[in-house]
């Protein structure tokens, strides 16, 4: 029977890892800790060579030997085999990701930011001189995304991605959910608990899911896919009566991020767009809790598969950016070039007005004689079919009613023209908010 090897028989390979924050030390510390796995795994010794880090003497989550710190990260890239870089930001990660590969080193990155805005940058680099670039960790945590649509998927032809990409705004979409509790007082104790950033923008304003959903449409579809053209919504308008009203008509709303294959005038495109949006609670998506992330995958072939697990957190992000790194080094072992990014099908992203979704409507109204007819001629005056339609009166002296409004099947662009005409109508004293109902 034939015995394991010890690490110190296999081919060894520098690995600089730039940046040692919650993710970054948790990798350092994996690799210190199971460098004897990880070579039988990869075939290869992995060598931590050094941590390129701003400041060598800041606290950390891990405790790690302080000879491996430097701040000359130049000086690490220069004759690594791997780079790992989990600094965050454009620059100087861009920098330092183009040195790497035009030295010849493959590179692991879970920089979603850089990914989304100098991605084909950077795979362009790569492809020079035939050296990989490996992102699992940008786009969903822990998640393994990245692989099965780049690889299990890569012979058959995805036709939609749906997907709660961020953990910190499902954690607080849940949470209000969950516990009728509101908006401000849930993020807060997101920011507490750690799971949201001090300025949590990037978040709540659904920046950080459009750069996952770029590199998600980027790899499903074959097209290079910018960051501007993804449309963007965040979740700091939702309320506790949005919540309970989703609930009645048994919705959940989630932050979604949505990539799908849509013909405009004939002609196949794409939209990628992000928003806060009525998903069934029967659905799967419906039943992710806590700061959880989930990725809804349809293809032709395939069919419908989910992706579930932990979004965000620096043990199980390390897992994802450890199994980058055992994939570089079989591709250094085995040799060869390494795999370039497939993005020849060049397909148009198209405006969210040409999406076609339903939506649900709520508007507060005079409660007089006529106003349900005058506000069902508008619908269909701008080609929107009213589906179910609630109402509710409040206040005695001067009452008030609330039409809660599912609509069929609609353009997108057909919607917000007409809710522009019931804004400025008579009878409607506020459109309290308009949500695309997916999933269906």
């Amino acid at each position: 029977m034939t015995q394991p090897q010890s690490s110190d028989q296999y081919r060894r390979l520098r690995v600089a890892l730039l940046g040692a924050g919650a993710v970054g030390s948790q990798v350092a510390d994996l690799l210190l800790r199971h460098g004897d796995e990880l070579a039988d795994r990869a075939g290869a010794s992995l060598e931590l060579a050094g941590i390129a880090v701003r400041d060598v003497d800041a606290p950390r989550e891990v405790e790690l030997p302080k000879e491996l710190f430097t701040t000359d990260a130049e000086s690490l890239i220069v004759g690594s085999d791997i780079v790992i870089e989990l600094m965050g930001g454009i620059e100087p990660a861009r920098g330092n990701l183009l040195l790497a590969l035009n030295s010849g080193a493959d590179v692991v990155t879970a920089n979603k930011a850089l990914l989304a805005t100098h991605g084909t940058e950077l795979f362009e680099a790569a492809d020079q001189v035939g050296a990989s670039v490996y992102y699992e960790a940008a786009a969903a945590g822990a998640i393994p995304i990245i692989r099965p649509l780049r690889d299990s998927l890569a012979g058959d032809r995805v036709v939609r991605i749906m997907g709660i990409v961020n953990g910190t705004t499902n954690y607080i979409l849940d949470r209000m959910d969950s516990e009728g509790a509101d908006f401000a007082e849930v993020l807060a104790d997101a920011q507490r608990l750690g799971y949201a950033e001090a300025d949590p923008t990037a978040d709540v304003e659904g920046y950080d899911a459009a750069q996952k959903a770029a590199i998600l449409a980027s790899l499903a579809f074959h097209t290079a896919v910018p960051l501007d053209a993804v449309h963007r919504e965040g979740i700091t308008a939702i309320t506790p009566a949005m919540i309970e009203e989703a609930r009645a008509a048994g919705f959940v709303i989630k932050l979604l991020a949505v990539c799908e294959r849509i013909t405009v005038d004939g002609t196949e495109s794409i939209s990628v767009r992000v928003y806060p949006a009525l998903v069934a609670r029967t659905h799967p998506l419906g039943s992710v809790h806590g700061a959880n992330n989930a990725v809804f995958v349809e293809a032709e072939a395939a069919g419908s598969l989910m992706f579930y697990g932990a979004g965000a957190g620096g043990v199980q992000t390390a897992s994802a950016v450890l199994g980058d790194v055992v994939s570089a080094a079989r591709r250094h072992i085995a040799g060869g070039v390494g795999v370039g990014e497939s993005t020849r099908a060049n397909l148009p992203t198209v405006p969210i007005g040409h999406v076609i979704t339903r939506y649900q409507i709520t508007l507060e109204v005079n409660d007089q004689p006529g106003v349900l007819a005058t506000v069902a001629g508008i619908l269909s005056e701008g080609g929107v079919s009213v589906a179910t339609v609630v109402q509710t009166v409040q206040g005695e002296d001067d009452p008030t009613a609330r039409l809660i409004i599912g609509t069929h099947r609609a353009a997108d662009q057909a919607l917000s023209d007409t809710v522009e005409k019931l804004a400025a109508s008579d009878v409607v004293e506020r459109v309290v908010s308009v949500l695309r109902v997916e999933g269906e």
